[in-house]
């Protein structure tokens, strides 16, 4: 900022905040020569998320004491750190073999984000906003992420997901829908074999390759009643 911007900025905090005005003309002057000094490298507002306003305003709400010009050049040069956390480095046009050329380029780019003159690149960054509707279009038309020769591997190795698949593929109702009233599976869970031994106790918990017949007869039960309604 310059001495007439640094005056702008002492005006709006004596605005907000009366504590900081200076009435004597030699004491002002003091006052713009002082935070000129330590805001120097603190622009006024950027195109890209920082307006001095805006750390002046959130100093005053949050904090009893008032404000000085460091406050401002630390919220300043936090600001930058976040935008060049946020930043991925695009790869220079610059040919690669020239390594000057190619660092020069690469500091110019960060300059410009740092400095707020341009957005940050996070085109490798992480979002919620969900997959990209190219890569929803590819697995609609393939019907999996997974190849059907990698799904054939691993077919041996995941029974009961194998049968559930084969299940479906055939229209038939997924017993594994719905908990098993037999051996008290959970919902998407396999069922348990249940041996009955001589004093009438049920013993045994491996899981079985196949839902108990009950179990089927319950999710086509529900698939009618799901069609009726």
């Amino acid at each position: 900022m310059d001495r007439r911007e640094t005056a702008a900025v002492l005006a709006y905090i004596g605005r907000l905040d009366p504590r900081t005005v200076r009435t004597g003309t030699g004491e002002a002057r003091d006052q713009i020569d002082q935070w000129q000094e330590l805001l120097d490298d603190v622009p006024f507002a950027t195109s890209h998320g920082w307006d001095v306003r805006e750390a002046i305003r959130s100093h005053v709400l949050d904090s009893p004491y008032p404000i000085l010009p460091v406050d401002i050049a630390r919220r300043w040069r936090a600001h930058r750190r976040d935008r060049l956390d946020r930043h991925t480095d695009p790869a220079p046009a610059a040919d690669p073999d020239d390594p000057a050329a190619w660092r020069a380029e690469l500091v110019r780019s960060r300059a410009v984000v740092a400095a707020g003159m341009a957005a940050p690149a996070t085109h490798r960054q992480i979002s919620n906003g969900g997959r990209p509707r190219d890569v929803e279009e590819r697995v609609r038309e393939a019907g999996s992420c997974i190849p059907p020769t990698v799904r054939a591997e691993l077919a041996r190795y995941r029974p009961t997901r194998a049968a559930r698949e084969a299940a479906v593929a055939e229209g038939i109702p997924d017993a594994l829908d719905v908990r098993c009233d037999w051996c008290h599976a959970p919902v998407g869970s396999s069922c348990r074999r249940r041996n009955a031994s001589l004093d009438g106790a049920t013993r045994g918990n491996a899981a079985r390759a196949t839902p108990h017949p009950s179990r089927v007869e319950l999710s086509a039960a529900r698939r009618d009643r799901r069609r009726a309604a």
